[in-house]
């Protein structure tokens, strides 16, 4: 069996970036892109904040960028999932796909966020008939149509404001009496007039029936009191749970999931694993903080690959 120098897990900004350094550096990097080839940004139509990008760039396209050029200086990318991990010793243990083995000196974890979900059955029975997480992905569907969008942070902002220049309406459902989007995404919301945020709101089911979602059911979380509106399409947008489900047992983490690092490092308690953009990061998940850590990542193996080569030698 080939044992790689550095498998990179993990296809988004911190993925992709940390493959552009470790090729660079000469380590001839492994990168699996996972299931989500691309990362989360792939789900957003506009990057307006990522430097460089003076008119703004469309997400698939940006990671299409990112590919390229970490392809242009040698690493190889694998449309492959890692199902399974063996941190116990060295060489690291890798299961491809849950039935290849690979082993390799250092791996960087680059596997993001996901979607979370209310929970509540009618969200399982409608999904793909009117429920998503991915307003990019879907909003075409619901073109001159109403809407609801559950959420109030950035992600939520940004999926209303975006479906309100295809829909009719769009109800934005908060779970309190304020926001927690920022300033400029609560104003770009209040500032569109086909957006109508029902405060102090929970959502109690989902309605629908064969042809899919014909409305929500929502609940006044002062009073109790129930309420419907008509709705054909309902969108999630109340954050992400971080993909570590592999990695459970074998790596330090913090209570929500996300993996810890030495701080100012991306070191993880096991020696040449390292933890880069949104998989460790609960503060700033932004594209450019994944990209820089990442950059980090990338780094870190390079020293801890010298370092080791170094003891070989003495």
């Amino acid at each position: 069996m080939e044992r790689e120098k550095v498998v990179i897990i993990g296809s988004g900004p911190a993925g992709y970036t940390a493959a552009i350094y470790a090729a660079r550096a000469g380590l001839t990097p492994v990168l699996y892109t996972g299931g989500q080839p691309g990362g989360q940004l792939t789900t957003t139509n506009d990057v307006e904040n990522f430097p460089g990008y003076p008119e703004g760039i469309n997400g698939p396209q940006m990671m299409l960028d990112l590919q390229k050029q970490a392809e242009r200086f040698g690493t190889r990318i694998h449309y492959g999932l890692v199902t399974a991990v063996d941190f116990s010793g060295s060489p690291l243990k890798l299961t491809i796909d849950e039935k290849d083995l690979l082993e390799t000196e250092t791996v960087i974890i680059a596997t993001g966020a996901s979607a979370k979900y209310l929970g509540i059955p009618s969200e399982e029975k409608f999904s793909n008939k009117g429920v998503s997480a991915c307003a990019v992905c879907d909003g075409y569907f619901y073109r001159g149509k109403d809407v609801a969008v559950v959420g109030a942070g950035d992600s939520a902002a940004e999926e209303a404001t975006y479906l309100a220049k295809l829909c009719s309406k769009v109800h934005l459902i908060v779970r309190r009496d304020e926001m927690r989007a920022s300033k400029i995404m609560q104003q770009r919301v209040l500032n569109t007039p086909n957006i109508q945020i029902h405060w102090n709101t929970a959502t109690d089911e989902i309605t629908g029936d064969e042809s899919g979602v014909t409305g929500v059911r929502l609940v006044d979380t002062r009073t109790g009191e129930k309420s419907e509106i008509k709705v054909q399409g309902f969108f999630l947008a109340i954050g992400h749970q971080p993909n570590t489900g592999i990695f459970k047992g074998q790596l330090a983490m913090d209570e929500s999931g996300y993996l810890k690092v030495e701080p100012g490092t991306t070191k993880t308690n096991v020696e040449g694993v390292f933890a880069v953009g949104d998989v460790a990061d609960r503060i700033y998940r932004q594209a450019i903080t994944a990209a820089g850590s990442g950059c980090m990542g990338a780094l870190d193996a390079e020293k801890y690959l010298a370092a080791k080569e170094t003891e070989v030698v003495h």
